[in-house]
């Protein structure tokens, strides 16, 4: 049940998923979740904001985790355990802002919170009343005599994700129009011998670094983007793959909406040819326990291997671009291991989240051929940048081939495969 704006539960456990959802549909603008840590009702500094430039806390206490869209239902989901946020911290805010348009304009718009372990509700919030807010306080969990409660909130701004945490002391990096040069009178004058000083001069504090609020879709009309570009130069960058099943196929008795619900055995598997600068070649994948290494070549590691994409954080992998002159090529790519014989029921999204830059992301879509291998994005070596191409190309494996040699064929890698078992 839906609480009152205003009303308060207790927090019976510490372990949580917070989850904002709304409907998708023709012009409804997307949507992102964001956390902010407060004492006395500000943060302590820009370290305090979580979303999705900046997806962790480095009290590991809020993570965003990113979205799911099933069958048009999409969830934008946080991570919180209360039990290791700092004693300091009175407050974490759960907001919300909209990239395209207004709430007013975003359909069936809630947050609520899950037990993270038992899956089960904890609280619920829908918000029915927004109309031309871009930024929205959907809820807060607060300390009160030693326990955690959750609030509904449901305050709105006008000005979007950037007017929100500014109001709360977020230092926002936005782009600044230089002022027009000013001619000043030059005055002649003799040299003045300074003064001996009796002490040596405090430097100043360095200036806090602002938070990039920008990130990054990629589409058919503007399928590429520098790394460098988007501050994206260092640092450990990690390639997330989520998925749904999209269709409802009779007999089960209810609309399909996890991957574990409908296809106990649906695996989808990242992976990664690779080309580096010294003429190494080779793949990153679960298939074979090629799971690679990111301190040492290829500098691209598997997380794991999610063999039900039930998981919030999906499939990942993580490219180490302290050793981006190490690379020629890399193209990113995912196959269907079992439980299902094409992506046309499936619905995948694909996030590149660098270290220090913006997120890139892109959703595969509509696939109409029976195809069991997607070449997600081509990232390519260019006078020391990286450029991340969107690929989204579904590929048919001929009679007998294997996924990884029918992306091999597509791409030119010319390598030698032999069959591999997980």
């Amino acid at each position: 049940m839906s609480m009152p704006k205003g009303s308060n539960v207790p927090v019976p456990t510490a372990a949580l998923r917070v989850e904002l959802g709304w409907r998708s549909g023709p012009g409804v603008p997307d949507a992102d979740a964001s956390a902010l840590l407060l004492v006395s009702g500000r943060v302590r500094s820009d370290g305090d904001f979580v979303f999705y430039n900046q997806p962790a806390h480095s009290s590991g206490a809020v993570r965003h985790e990113g979205k799911r869209d099933a069958g048009g239902q999409v969830t934008d989901t946080l991570l919180v355990d209360l039990a290791r946020v700092e004693p300091a911290i009175e407050t974490v805010v759960l907001a919300a802002s909209t990239d395209g348009g207004p709430f007013g304009q975003v359909p069936g718009l809630y947050v609520r919170v899950l037990d993270a372990q038992r899956g089960t509700e904890v609280a619920r919030f829908d918000s029915a009343d927004a109309t031309v807010e871009t930024a929205f306080v959907l809820g807060e969990f607060y300390r009160r005599q030693g326990a955690w409660k959750f609030r509904a909130v449901g305050q709105g701004y006008s000005s979007g994700l950037a007017g929100l945490a500014t109001d709360y002391g977020i230092t926002v990096d936005e782009p600044q129009h230089a002022a027009p040069p000013v001619a000043q009178p030059v005055t002649m004058s003799r040299p003045v011998t300074p003064p001996v000083p009796t002490s040596p001069p405090v430097p100043p504090a360095a200036p806090p670094t602002p938070v990039r609020l920008t990130k990054v879709t990629l589409t058919k009309e503007a399928p590429s983007v520098s790394l460098s570009k988007q501050g994206g130069t260092s640092g450990a960058m990690r390639v997330n793959l989520n998925w749904e099943v999209r269709k409802q196929f009779s007999g089960w008795g209810s609309k399909l909406g996890r991957a574990v619900a409908m296809h106990a055995d649906l695996d989808l598997d990242l992976c990664a040819l690779y080309e580096l600068s010294d003429g190494r070649k080779g793949v990153v994948q679960a298939l074979g326990n090629a799971y690679g290494a990111l301190h040492q070549p290829p500098y691209i590691h598997l997380d794991g291997d999610d063999r039900t994409g039930a998981s919030a954080s999906g499939e990942n992998l993580s490219i180490n671009l302290d050793h981006k002159q190490s690379f020629r090529r890399i193209l990113i790519f995912v196959t269907i291991y079992e439980g299902a014989r094409s992506f046309a029921d499936l619905n995948a999204t694909v996030t590149l989240q660098p270290l220090n830059g913006a997120p890139i992301d892109f959703s595969l879509g509509e696939c109409t051929v029976p195809s069991t291998v997607c070449a997600l994005a081509l990232i390519t070596s260019n006078g020391g940048d990286l450029i991340v191409q969107r690929e989204a190309r579904f590929l048919v494996p001929e009679r007998g081939v294997s996924p990884q040699r029918t992306v091999d064929y597509a791409y030119g890698w010319g390598m030698n495969w032999t069959p591999g078992r997980k």
